[in-house]
């Protein structure tokens, strides 16, 4: 790589800033991929989050150390010595806040943001309308949206056939990010990757170790997404066409989700064309918040 895409990190309390490490500063990694570099990193950490704070200084470590980034002490300097932006931090709250500092700062420069996007649709909205503002392209989803397992079913040319959708996965709960923002998230970018738009309803029925979130979209179709708390942490799903399903399992991919997201990176990185649609993200926060409304008020409820 004679000039890679230098990237910086913004916030190093998650595992992915060394997923995305290993990826684009480690070529011998079996997920590597040429044409991008971390170059600077700001540690940031959410106190009152252990999850959060907790990792931060481990993975700052491991960071400078393995992988040979420059650990900065703003997001402003992180932002100037990067042509990209890795917005990593765990915590969804602060999200808005950062990246209008990142934003202020990135002068156009593209911007990855990590999940979670954002608690509330009115911070989505935001988030959006602020890089609109400062010509920043911006795009936010899961790493499972990628995962061959799914874009090999759900392709441009199948999706208009799609007549419905289940997915499951792995939903633990974090107060500070409530509900289903905090992992369950996961099986319902799936489900957006697959439906699309158009979501009209949601209802959820929850006990101590499962959910069962069902959908109605505005055509009549309907997708579900059932979350554990057992310790099953597989991501499975059924797309349902007129007259045939097809079985989504993650777990049989060889290629990583993690390396998947990485390559629409590069690609939006390079095209500075989000592959996810501002709309369809603060859609998918609202039926969130529809999810946790159900999930803790029973009943139905309409998504505005």
């Amino acid at each position: 790589m004679s000039n890679p895409v230098k990237l910086g990190i913004i916030g190093c309390d998650t595992s992915h800033v060394l997923v995305f490490s290993d990826t684009f500063n480690n070529p011998a990694s079996k997920q590597a991929l040429p044409g991008a570099r971390v170059v600077a990193a700001y540690p940031g950490g959410s106190h009152d989050l252990e999850s959060s704070i907790s990792r931060v200084p481990g993975y700052t470590k491991e960071l400078k150390e393995k992988f040979g980034v420059q650990i900065m002490d703003s997001i402003e300097a992180v932002v100037a010595a990067s042509d990209a932006i890795l917005h990593t931090t765990l915590d969804g709250r602060v999200h808005l806040e950062q990246f209008q500092r990142i934003a202020a700062a990135a002068n156009g420069k593209p911007v990855f943001v990590d999940k979670p996007f954002a608690l509330h649709t009115v911070d989505a909205r935001a988030i959006f309308n602020t890089a609109k503002k400062l010509n920043t392209p911006i795009f936010t989803s899961s790493s499972l949206r990628f995962t061959g397992a799914l874009t090999r079913v759900v392709t441009p040319e199948t999706k208009p056939l799609v007549r419905g959708a289940q997915f499951h996965g792995p939903a633990a709960m974090e107060v500070t990010n409530p509900g289903f923002f905090w992992y369950g998230i996961h099986p319902i970018e799936m489900l957006y990757t697959t439906m699309g738009r158009g979501c009209r309803s949601v209802t959820c029925t929850s006990n101590e170790h499962y959910d069962l979130i069902t959908g109605t979209w505005g055509d009549g179709r309907i997708g579900t997404v059932h979350c554990n708390r057992t310790g099953n942490y597989e991501y499975h799903g059924l797309v349902h066409f007129e007259k045939q399903s097809a079985h989504v399992n993650v777990q049989t991919e060889t290629k990583g989700f993690f390396t998947c997201l990485a390559e629409a990176i590069m690609q939006f990185i390079a095209t500075r064309q989000p592959p996810v649609e501002a709309e369809e993200t603060i859609e998918l926060i609202r039926f969130i918040e529809a999810a946790n409304e159900s999930r803790d008020n029973g009943g139905r409820v309409v998504l505005l």
